[in-house]
């Protein structure tokens, strides 16, 4: 016999707000399996897709992008390249994220009589333009 849960009980031991639940339904990234009284009732295996989209959301992937990570049966279905692509982007992130906290600490403790000054960070006044500069170009194209 196939275990089902509620809504409320999913809720409960992902951690997730009933109404994101409802909202995955919706985008088809998880399926009830029938209904007790008016409540949503979900195979226990839900628990394990709800894992898979709380770590492709952590990874930066959109919900669009993480439809398309299972396939028609609801197993993932993982593209290598995009995953690859993926932790090339989280590597520039944390380059740039490593580098700022970096100019931060700086000038925290730069002994310059003013921050404008020192040097360091004015490379990192120019550095935030130049980011929110490509930022916005990424934006548009």
């Amino acid at each position: 016999m196939v275990k089902l849960l509620d809504i409320a009980q999913v809720a409960r031991a992902t951690g997730m707000a009933a109404s994101r639940l409802r909202h995955y339904e919706e985008k088809g990234l998880i399926a009830s399996v029938g209904r007790r009284g008016l409540k949503r009732l979900f195979e226990a295996g839900v628990l394990e897709r709800l894992s898979l989209i709380a770590l492709a959301q952590t990874a930066g992937f959109s919900l669009d992008e993480i439809a398309g990570m299972v396939d028609a049966a609801g197993r993932p279905s993982l593209d290598r390249a995009q995953l690859s692509a993926k932790a090339d982007d989280l590597d520039r992130t944390i380059r740039r994220l490593a580098a700022l906290r970096d100019g931060l600490r700086h000038a925290a403790a730069c002994p310059a009589p003013s921050h404008m000054e020192c040097p360091t960070f004015r490379r990192l006044l120019r550095g935030a333009v130049e980011t929110r500069r490509r930022t916005f170009a990424e934006d548009l194209g």
